[in-house]
């Protein structure tokens, strides 16, 4: 049920995430919500944040969840709890944000690039394998690995910790695309030694600016995250028990994510819907997103492969539909990257892969004649 009336919604103007659409469902409460915070006044860690983590730890199940300031902040936090730095060899894949890759090179580790899967488009244990072998041939400690769910679904865990356990690497899970997902029923915030996730406002769980998560089941480890997060602060403000920054979660983000949340599970069955659709739609002319019996999307992106994406892309846009490219390069041929290893053998699918795919609009608001105009659009870019 919809919690305040607005004007119709232009069904010719297809938007590539629709935050509008949703302000439409919980406006009123949003806007309550928001104005809860500015009569309190309490901006920065107010009681918001303090209930929305609880909020968050009910609904994934981990012991311990601390917000913070950005998915970013999350991962740079979780290493410097685990104190990893100069030296250190940290396993990122290429085909992804920079984010990942660029919190362990801020800290003076080294990033380790690997290749991904072709079909699920996750990082391929055979290729950390091989990582791990290059970080130690070069001098370097293998500290952890940084496995991203990408576009929403979750990596295999199984498959990478039979690597990590041999190695004595930890898992820090870059969720940053895919909280809300499940890996063997496993909800993501329980499968890993450190979760990171982000609330970025085009997030299937985002707010109204920057905002991030770590979920751990380690006591020790939520308290040295939690130190982190304050300038490394221990009891009080005198007194620090180890280097931090300011990741702190502010209050009207947190109100906005409480509000969200409320409706998340019921956007991401939408979110499923729309993605089904597309892929009857399109599953005989290009390579559909692939989703492992095992594991469950929160579709953060449906993104489609084809080599003829350039006109696919070129065909929308004619169309005035939106499209996007994740990712037209990957971290490890941009310049700031280029001198960091490789595993041996190269990342052969991330450039491929690179020059394949393109991302279709996917929200809990689109219309099925919105899909439609879109399947047909790139039906046409096909042919």
């Amino acid at each position: 049920m919809r919690d305040s009336a607005t004007a119709p919604i232009d069904v010719s103007a297809i938007a590539f995430i629709d935050l509008q659409a949703q302000r439409a469902r919980i406006g009123a409460r949003m806007d309550a919500a928001i104005g809860r915070v500015l009569n309190h006044g309490g901006f920065i860690m107010g009681p918001e944040v303090a209930e929305v983590e609880r909020k968050l730890a009910a609904h994934c199940g981990a012991k311990h969840v601390i917000t913070c300031s950005s998915g970013t902040t999350a991962i740079a936090m979780a290493l410097m709890a685990k104190d990893v730095g100069r030296g250190d060899a940290v396993f990122v894949p290429s085909f992804t944000f920079t984010a990942t890759a660029e919190a362990p090179a801020i800290l003076g580790a080294t990033p380790v690039f690997v290749d991904v899967l072709p079909d699920t488009f996750n990082l391929d244990p055979a290729s950390l394998e091989r990582a791990v072998a290059v970080a130690k041939q070069t001098g370097l400690r293998p500290a952890c690995v940084i496995p991203v769910d990408l576009f929403g679904q979750p990596v295999d865990f199984d498959a990478v910790r039979a690597v990590t356990d041999r190695h004595g690497l930890w898992i820090l899970d870059d969720a940053a695309q895919s909280y809300g997902a499940r890996y063997k029923g496993k909800a993501l915030g329980t499968c890993a030694d450190i979760t990171a996730t982000s609330f970025y406002p085009s997030k299937p769980l985002g707010c109204y600016g920057d905002g991030g998560a770590l979920f751990t089941g380690d006591d020790e480890l939520a308290k040295r995250l939690r130190q982190v997060r304050v300038h490394g602060q221990n009891h009080d403000r005198n007194e620090n028990a180890r280097v931090g920054l300011t990741g702190r979660f502010d209050s009207i983000q947190a109100a906005v994510l409480l509000e969200k949340l409320a409706i998340f599970d019921a956007e991401c069955t939408e979110r499923d819907t729309v993605a089904a659709r597309y892929a009857a739609g399109l599953k005989d002319v290009v390579t559909t997103p692939f989703v492992r019996p095992d594991c469950t999307s929160v579709w953060a992106q449906y993104t489609i492969k084809s080599p003829r994406r350039d006109r696919i892309a070129a065909t929308l846009q004619a169309q005035g539909i939106p499209s996007a490219i994740h990712y037209l390069k990957p971290i490890h041929t941009q310049p700031p990257y280029r001198g960091f290893p490789v595993a041996s053998g190269g990342l052969p699918v991330t450039e491929r892969l690179a020059q394949e795919v393109i991302s279709l609009p996917i929200h809990p608001y689109l219309t099925v004649e919105a899909q439609e105009r879109i399947i047909a659009a790139v039906r046409a870019g096909v042919a």
